[in-house]
């Protein structure tokens, strides 16, 4: 019984540990959004991405789930990406004359968004009103209160939890609590490679938790589905999960290919049929039920206006209660319909404190991209399970954190990362990538993953060209090339290697050949750690006529917009160049990690190499890279 306390003891340290640095991290956030709304000039707002103005205003209506809406488009500054996503709390605001900035008094939550059309569920009529009337409108994102509040219920919930299976899986997390597994035969799986059948098998035996470590290219999402629907055989329902909407749209459009009945809680962020015909919302409209359910919402919103003209109030209110009676039991009989169909409830880690979720509980939780959340928000959703598969990399990006205290206290330590070292034994390494050239894949395996990453003979020699080196190191060395600092969140530029990383990316093309690359669809990706610099790159490529037929083809974006994706040829530009040998930024591992094993056939780095290879990991790329290119 002592044992078993002590167990408890450190993990609850542990998580009141996290608990404390979550809130530096909320603080920080709070009080920069704070600073930024009151001093930051619209301007900035805008460029950073945070907020359109100015807005024109189109329809609005009542959509599926009752809620009223309204559709906003930004009429200027359209090329800049901005940050706005589903679930995001915004606020209204309108300019005078002064430039003053005044706020409405109500926030709203984004429903869909695109590059420049978003739709905005509004609190109330008065609030519709307020918008369609305002001159000079804008809208930017507002603090997000709600994501905190529910990391902090759950974390508290955690901490409190006793002799119940939250409290378990707590002290088998993080206690010296052993992790058990079922004892059967392990099931063959011939279209899979070897440590993806291995993987798939250690997550059925698990009864508490599995952990699916997926290095770059080595099929996670494939093990990952394969074990889902294993786990399909034995249980009704599961749960899935991933930080972000567009990894649970990826995961659900796998399983819906595998034909797996997924109801997807919240909206998709790429909105295509495909996506759409398993939202929630979209389901809910296709209930046969749905159109009498929506006469009746009609008939109390009408009666509602009736009731404010004055007359008759007291006959209007029974009304108007006897059919919200009516309404609420069509909702629970349509909500029962659409969840008993589903064999997969998919939705975002916060997602599973959705109203329709209230109460649910299911035997497996599934959580993809593990290690790019915090682990609070893990815990959101493990409340509703009775075991974990955690899948991902935590060699890859780390969750986003705002503030360096908190970071360097170990807020960036994630629930993944906790398990991996605690509970060896419940991790299986995908080892066979079947993305990259080996040559391309070879440095990354030998720094992050002990060299054990093989390569599928498919793409062990893949290239473009014939005698064509995988992997090279432009050296900016002693070419007077200058780094700046342009803001805290746009880090640095150096115009001088953007201009060369296009002169790169040019020559490559002509010795590929502009009709072999169209007829091919060779496609490229240009990466810098920096905002600026990927800006910078970005008007440099559209304003070039010589790009111009190749734009489809061409992606350039932050390292973090990179994540999960792959081309056929990427150029990195590292940018800093200084006399101190700082690299900022660049000393995180991980993300260079993501950048270098975005390429399938080639890769080029640009890179003062004076700079950078003061620091142990950029030497050994550089030797490694010079290295092969004597060989070839």
């Amino acid at each position: 019984m002592k044992n078993s306390s002590i167990h408890t003891s450190s993990a609850i340290t542990l998580l009141q540990r996290q608990e404390m640095l979550l809130r530096m991290e909320y603080e920080y956030e709070k009080e920069t959004f704070r600073q930024q709304t009151e001093a930051m000039g619209i301007g900035r707002k805008v460029k950073r991405g945070m907020c359109w103005y100015p807005l024109s205003v189109g329809r609005s209506y009542y959509n599926s789930l009752n809620q009223l809406v309204v559709e906003v488009e930004r009429r200027e500054d359209k090329e800049i990406e901005h940050v706005f996503e589903f679930g995001r709390p915004v606020c209204f605001f309108t300019q005078d004359a002064s430039e003053k900035l005044h706020y409405f008094n109500f926030t709203a939550t984004v429903s869909y968004v695109d590059e420049d059309r978003m739709v905005v569920v509004l609190p109330s009529v008065a609030a519709l009103t307020d918008v369609e009337n305002a001159e000079h409108l804008g809208v930017q994102l507002y603090f997000d209160e709600t994501t905190y509040r529910l990391m902090f219920e759950a974390i508290s919930q955690v901490i409190k939890a006793k002799g119940n299976r939250l409290a378990e899986l707590r002290d088998i997390f993080h206690g010296s609590q052993k992790s058990s597994s079922f004892s059967f035969a392990p099931t063959r799986f011939p279209w899979l490679n070897p440590s993806q059948e291995e993987a798939v098998n250690k997550v059925m035996h698990a009864k508490d938790v599995a952990v699916v470590h997926g290095p770059p290219g080595t099929g996670k999402t494939t093990t990952l589905v394969e074990a889902i629907y294993e786990t399909l055989h034995r249980e009704n329902q599961v749960l899935v999960c991933a930080q972000s909407n567009m990894a649970v749209d990826w995961i659900s459009e796998k399983l819906v290919d595998r034909g797996v009945p997924v109801l997807r809680i919240g909206n998709p962020t790429r909105v295509n049929d495909k996506m759409l015909s398993f939202t929630y919302e979209r389901r809910f409209e296709s209930h046969p039920d749905y159109p009498q359910l929506w006469s009746i919402r009609k008939a109390i919103r009408e009666l509602h206006g009736q009731s404010r003209k004055g007359s008759n109030r007291e006959s209007i209110r029974q009304k108007i209660n006897s059919l919200k009676d009516r309404a609420t039991e069509l909702e629970i009989r349509i909500n029962e319909a659409l969840f008993s169909e589903a064999r997969v409830i998919a939705c975002t880690l916060t997602g599973t404190a959705n109203r329709v979720l209230m109460g649910v509980k299911f035997g497996t939780l599934f959580i993809d991209e593990a290690a790019q959340a915090l682990e609070a928000a893990c815990w959101i959703a493990i409340r509703k399970a009775d075991r974990v598969v955690l899948a991902g990399d935590h060699q890859q990006l780390p969750p986003t954190i705002k503030c360096v205290e908190a970071m360097r206290g170990g807020l960036d330590e994630t629930l993944m990362q906790h398990i991996v070292h605690n509970k060896p034994e419940t991790v299986s390494l995908l080892k066979m990538q079947y993305r990259m050239n080996e040559e391309i894949m070879r440095f990354s395996s030998e720094w992050f993953y002990k060299g054990l990453l093989t390569s599928a003979p498919e793409v062990k020699y893949r290239s473009i060209l014939d005698y064509d080196t995988p992997i090279v190191w432009v050296n900016t060395e002693g070419m007077d090339y200058t780094e700046e600092f342009v803001g805290e969140s746009f880090g640095r530029i150096n115009r001088q290697e953007g201009d060369l990383c296009i002169e790169q990316l040019k020559a490559y093309i002509e010795k590929i050949g502009k009709a072999r690359l169209l007829e091919e669809r060779i496609d490229f990706g240009l990466i810098s750690p920096y905002k600026a610099q990927v800006q910078y790159l970005r008007r440099k490529i559209k304003q070039d006529a010589f790009f111009k037929p190749f734009h489809s083809l061409i992606t350039i974006n932050t390292v973090d917009g990179f994540q999960g994706q792959e081309r056929d040829v990427i150029l990195i530009s590292l940018v800093r160049a200084n006399e101190e040998g700082q690299i900022g930024f660049l000393n995180d591992l991980r993300r260079m990690n993501v950048a270098i094993t975005r390429a399938r056939m080639k890769l080029i780095i640009l890179g003062d190499a004076a700079t950078l290879t003061r620091h142990p990991f950029y030497k050994k790329l550089y030797e490694h890279i010079a290295n092969l290119q004597e060989e070839y």
